[in-house]
């Protein structure tokens, strides 16, 4: 049966339970998805190109979730600001351009930060719109598996039909105990975007992806930031020796770490937080701050649409099972992006709108988890791709690893960024790419071509053999892929 056979089938039913009885019918769609992040307004749009007709229900006036409105979008553009604030002040005189005056204005970068904000999420609207998918604001809570009642910010309720949902809820910041977000001292990472000024001394709980760019953000514009983490070392899951480096290139330039160490309790006084720090070997500390952010990873944002009355469990950590075709145990209903398990990235969360609404369609959708990308935004940036070296060691497999360092690369010699390295990771037997670990200029985007690699089952010698255009970034990636092997020629 197809999508537009069974919304008939689901509103006559509704019809037969009596939904029509002094109350309005409800509107009936072939898939309605709820949540307009990125997994939710891209599996909205390409539902329609596979001739379905959606409806996406989202809270926020302004589609793109998070991800647009509070996360990937403005902690990109604040980094990019505050990068070329600290170019301007500590590196333009090296190129011989010489200024003076050189003086922060944070008003005016916050307002440039919305204006990108709101150029995409209005882009996505006119994409809504181009698409015929149907944009409803407002909270929504499931009756029925197939009937949602959605209740928009005045108050007012309606009503939609579906034979198929798509949950695409996303996540929400981690609050931990003790250090209760207030928008002010105590802080989530949607409030450091918004500081009206610059902290004179700032903490960051957490040293993921999340802690270190918006710490290197507000250390740029001239706080004083320490990252506190509970693990030994930052952005715990990556490449130990990726992240290693990492550390180093920002200890450079004033980030301060307190590793393996955790907050045990906070007091807000006249002025600031004075936070008592436990460290490994069980001595306390006091550490003050005048805002704290914590940022130690978000929580699946699954809780508040009545599952339970629609029978679908949540699992220990709140988020919702799937199979392999991002169904729930209950039928229509469908969950991805950061409501289910697995990494909570932006681009995950398409690539799994995606598939699922073309494994809907009859379509062949699939998502390699293997072959997706992480990146810490910081500067060097640090990109990976695929297994780290301890997870490929763990597992038993043989390696075989190259590595070439931007120091002899004379496309980083040029720009005078030569932090970092690149890091291939490979089967001994077959050759095969199991993993790219990047720190670096541009390691975001240069990561593009491990993914492709590891995608297509690449081997090192498939990328020492590529041909890569001199001078560039990217003849890093060869070199490391030719020192797998041995035969680096640059080094």
């Amino acid at each position: 049966m197809g999508v537009v056979e069974e919304a008939a089938q689901a509103q006559s039913s509704a019809a037969q339970h009596g939904e029509a009885a002094g109350r309005e019918e409800p509107s009936a769609f072939d898939l309605i998805v709820i949540g307009a992040g990125p997994g939710g307004y891209v599996g909205a749009i390409r539902a329609a190109q596979l001739g379905m007709k959606v409806a996406c229900v989202d809270r926020d006036p302004a589609p793109g979730g998070t991800c647009l409105n509070v996360g990937c979008i403005p902690s990109k553009a604040l980094l990019h600001s505050s990068e070329l604030l600290e170019e301007a002040r500590e590196h333009f005189a090296e190129h011989g351009v010489k200024l003076s005056g050189i003086a922060l204005d944070l008003a005016t970068m916050m307002k440039r930060k919305e204006k990108v904000v709101t150029s995409l999420t209005r882009g996505v609207a006119s994409l809504f719109k181009k698409n015929g998918v149907t944009h409803v604001i407002g909270t929504g809570r499931f009756e029925r598996p197939d009937l949602l009642r959605v209740e928009a910010p005045g108050g007012a309720t309606r009503r939609l039909t579906a034979p198929r949902m798509l949950i695409a809820t996303g996540s929400a910041p981690i609050e931990l105990p003790g250090l209760a977000f207030d928008g002010r001292r105590i802080i989530d990472s949607t409030a450091a975007l918004e500081l009206p000024e610059v902290p004179p001394r700032m903490v960051v709980v957490g040293a993921g992806a999340i802690g270190l760019e918006l710490g290197s953000v507000w250390r740029r514009l001239g706080s004083r930031v320490t990252v506190v983490e509970l693990t030994p070392g930052l952005v715990p899951g990556m490449d130990r020796e990726s992240a290693k480096l990492l550390e180093r290139a920002l200890g450079r330039q004033g980030l301060k770490f307190q590793l393996e160490a955790r907050v045990t309790s906070a007091r807000i006084e006249a002025g600031g937080v004075r936070l008592t720090i436990a460290t490994k070997d069980g001595a306390s500390t006091e550490m003050d701050a005048d805002v704290v952010l914590v940022a130690v990873g978000r929580r699946a944002y699954a809780d508040r649409l009545g599952l339970e009355e629609i029978g679908v469990k949540l699992d220990e950590r709140g988020r919702i099972p799937v199979d392999d075709r991002f169904a729930t145990t209950t039928p229509g209903i469908h969950a991805i992006g950061d409501v289910i398990a697995g990494p909570m990235l932006a681009h995950k969360a398409q690539e799994e709108g995606i598939a699922c609404v073309e494994l809907m369609a009859g379509v062949a959708g699939h998502v390699n988890y293997d072959a997706v990308p992480a990146v810490v935004y910081t500067w060097p940036e640090l990109a990976a791709v695929g297994m780290t070296e301890e997870a490929a060691r763990s597992s038993g497999t043989e390696v075989r690893i190259g590595k070439f360092p931007f120091l002899a690369n004379g496309r980083a010699k040029t720009m005078g960024e030569t932090q970092g390295q690149v890091k291939i990771i490979a089967d001994a037997t077959s050759d095969r790419v199991l993993g790219v670990h990047i720190v670096g200029p541009n390691a975001s985007d240069l990561i593009a071509e491990a993914a492709v690699a590891i995608e297509l089952g690449a081997s090192a010698e498939d990328i020492a053999r590529s041909v890569h255009a001199h001078p560039t970034l990217p003849e890093a990636i060869k070199e490391a892929a030719l020192a797998v092997d041995g035969r680096a020629i640059h080094i």
